[in-house]
């Protein structure tokens, strides 16, 4: 699918992984449409001219169709990239003997795995809308649009501590071909990432210590992802529409150890 001239969504656009993809999005040629809770990042960019900011929680129902709404009143939307998301960690036990909050543990899948789907679910259907698109090589093709969410290594390697988050990312990665076949149909591909340890606001809260093992654990090369390397994956996954129901893993050779 080309990028020049079509319409993207990217959910948590203000920071991190999404404000890259977005920006590299924007720099591609599309329009884009930036959806955040963080009124004050989002508003930034958008000054910056990459597209225009639509604060909203992607759990909500009206705020998500208020986004796909304005995406595609830029033309017809294709492409979604999903990367809102919290990494809040708590043990099943803590130290003290008390039990995991239950409504953390809740708040933690609506905002991760439930926000990705009412967001996937609301801009495929705006996707099915449109017409397929060209090729390139003068054929008309299947394609309407592409969504692409964020998973992360944490699905299949959860930590200690970990038990909502990894079991949100692992939500997403089951979700992902069910989507692609479920929205084949409709020309609507689904791809989702799952990164490892990312130079992000995120990765801030992790000690130094850990953070040092961390890399020692990784296979080559041993640093934390640029956030432009994610971006550049997101790119080629619009690009190339052979890519389809996968979940491609974006971390350097890492497996997580237990803690």
């Amino acid at each position: 699918m080309r990028i020049e001239g079509s319409v993207a969504l990217v959910t948590g656009a203000a920071s991190g992984l999404g404000r890259a993809a977005a920006t590299g999005l924007h720099a591609s040629g599309a329009k884009l449409v930036l959806v955040d809770t963080n009124r004050e990042g989002g508003k930034e960019l958008a000054d910056e001219g990459v597209g225009t900011f639509v604060p909203a929680d992607v759990t909500s129902e009206s705020d998500a169709r208020e986004a796909v709404s304005q995406a595609t009143a830029l033309g017809p939307l294709r492409v979604l990239v999903n990367c809102a998301g919290v990494g809040w960690g708590a043990r099943i036990v803590d130290k003290s003997g008390n039990p995991h909050d239950l409504a953390l543990f809740r708040q933690i899948l609506d905002i991760n795995l439930v926000g990705t789907f009412n967001m996937l679910r609301l801009a495929a259907a705006g996707m099915a809308a449109s017409d397929p698109v060209a090729d390139g090589k003068g054929r008309v093709a299947a394609e309407c649009g592409v969504v692409i969410n964020t998973a992360s290594i944490a699905a299949f390697e959860g930590q200690v501590g970990q038990a909502a988050y990894a079991a949100s990312k692992a939500g997403i990665v089951g979700l992902t071909l069910t989507a692609a076949r479920d929205l084949a149909s409709r020309g609507i591909r689904v791809v989702s990432i799952a990164p490892g340890l990312f130079e992000t606001p995120m990765l801030g809260l992790v000690p130094d210590p850990t953070r040092a093992a961390l890399v020692q654990a990784m296979a080559s090369p041993r640093r934390f992802g640029e956030t432009a390397e994610f971006a550049s994956l997101v790119l080629e996954i619009v690009r190339n529409a052979y890519l389809n129901g996968e979940t491609i893993r974006l971390d350097a050779g890492l497996r997580m150890m237990p803690r």
